[in-house]
Order: structure tokens, then C-alpha cells, then sequence
């Protein structure tokens, strides 16, 4: 069975990259977390997916732009009345929460829009005081930042970020000087290419599938994990 990833914690039913989502997904007993780092007017690395806050708080305006004291301000839970106030999350506290754990933890680093300065160091320097260099693997759409991520720490496992077809992604994956590859799951559907990765040395973790046919599709092609929003859901569906 592939590992199971709760993509932005565990947030079918709760706020994305929330403290109370990533909690959930420990309940659920995931394999893993992938999580969305950025970086604030101030330099504190917080999590979040997208640039803006607009969709997932009741404020506006790009992190980039707010300093962690008017981020903290904000509801990050303001997409629905039911759920109750959350905060957005220091990439600290969650890395503090799975420290103790055996949960694996995917970082993408949310840098291709906005090219934060100092990102790729600040993320390295908080996985190595938290000591998650073994847990943890670094992703990203730039995949610049993955090049220099393989220079500033060799030692932590790094993912490339993809939504194209691209030729021959293994050759490509492996001249990078990653240790695996992260596909939008239409990518592999109906190829058997996920021989190819293994045989070049490539994990390949595969986003974001919540459709139970889908899930049972990768697993069948043997990726190494799958990237959900439920991941209960997805571990019922590979049992039956």
C-alpha cells in the first residue's frame, strides 16, 4: 500500500493548513503531511498555500506584504461559520508537533510567483533545529530553488513539483539531483511509467487524489505515495 500524505493536513472537513488539521491527520493515522510554506514581511515562515490570504482568512493582501502580528490577527477558518478560529501556523509549530512522531513531512516551498528571499536557508535551518532532516522532503514548483536546496543541504530529500507532460521526467528528475517526483495524478493516468522513476532512483508521490477509483488506480501503478485531502477515506478505499 502507498504512503498517505494528508494534503494541507487532513482538511476535508476542517480549515487547510491549520494546527487543527494537521492534528486530524495524526488521528487518521496518515503516513505523512504536505504542508505550504511562505514567508512574511518580517521573515517568519508561516504556512499557508496560496500568495494572498483573501480565500482562506477574513483579511487581505499577500503574506509578503503583512507582517506574523497582523497574520496572527486574522481567521484562517473563515470559510465556514462551523468551524472554529484558527491561526495561521509557524512552519516552528508544526514542525514541533510531528517531531515527536514517525509522520514523514512534505514542505513545498511556495516561492514560484514570489520569489521570497532567504526561503530556501530559512526552511533548511528550522527542519535542522527541529532535527526533521530524516522526515522531511522539500518540494517545489521552482525548481531553481530545488538546485540551490540540494546545494545549501544535500542531505534532506527533495521532490519536484510538476503539472506538465513533460518528455522523458525521469531524466529530467535525475539531472536536478532530486530523490523523487511529485506528478499531477492525470499525468500518470493510464501509463505505466512508474517503473521508469524506480529504475532511475525516484520515489514518486503523486497529488492530489480524493476520487476512491483514482486512489486505487495509483496504488495499482505502485507510486509510493498518494497526496489527499482525506486520507482516511483513501486508506478505507485501498482495503476494501
Amino acid at each position: 500500500m502507498p504512503a498517505l500524505f494528508a494534503h494541507r493536513g487532513a482538511h476535508r472537513n476542517l480549515p487547510e493548513n491549520t494546527m487543527v488539521a494537521f492534528q486530524e491527520a495524526i488521528a487518521e493515522d496518515a503516513d505523512g503531511i504536505e504542508l505550504d510554506v511562505q514567508m512574511t514581511a518580517d521573515g517568519q515562515l508561516v504556512v499557508c498555500h496560496d500568495e494572498k490570504v483573501d480565500r482562506t482568512s477574513d483579511g487581505t493582501g499577500l503574506i509578503g506584504e503583512h507582517s506574523l502580528a497582523d497574520l496572527q490577527g486574522l481567521n484562517f477558518a473563515a470559510g465556514n461559520p462551523q468551524w472554529a478560529r484558527a491561526q495561521i501556523p509557524l512552519l516552528d509549530e508544526v514542525l514541533e508537533l510531528l517531531a515527536p512522531t514517525e509522520l514523514s513531512l512534505n514542505i513545498e516551498l511556495k516561492n514560484s510567483v514570489i520569489r521570497y528571499p532567504r526561503l530556501e536557508e530559512e526552511v533548511v535551518e528550522a527542519v535542522r533545529v527541529h532535527r526533521m532532516s530524516d522526515q522531511v522532503v522539500l518540494s517545489s514548483f521552482n525548481h531553481r530553488s530545488l538546485v540551490k536546496l540540494a546545494e545549501a543541504a544535500p542531505t534532506i530529500r527533495r521532490g519536484v513539483l510538476y503539472a506538465d507532460d513533460l518528455a522523458d521526467p525521469w531524466d529530467y528528475a535525475a539531472r536536478i539531483g532530486v530523490q523523487a517526483v511529485h506528478p499531477g495524478g492525470w499525468l500518470l493516468r493510464g501509463r505505466d511509467e512508474v517503473p521508469r522513476f524506480h529504475a532511475a532512483g525516484l520515489a514518486v508521490r503523486v497529488w492530489t487524489l480524493d476520487d476512491l477509483d483514482q486512489i486505487r488506480e495509483a496504488a495499482a501503478l505502485g507510486v509510493d505515495a498518494i497526496i489527499t485531502n482525506d486520507p482516511a477515506g483513501a486508506r478505507a478505499a485501498l482495503a476494501s
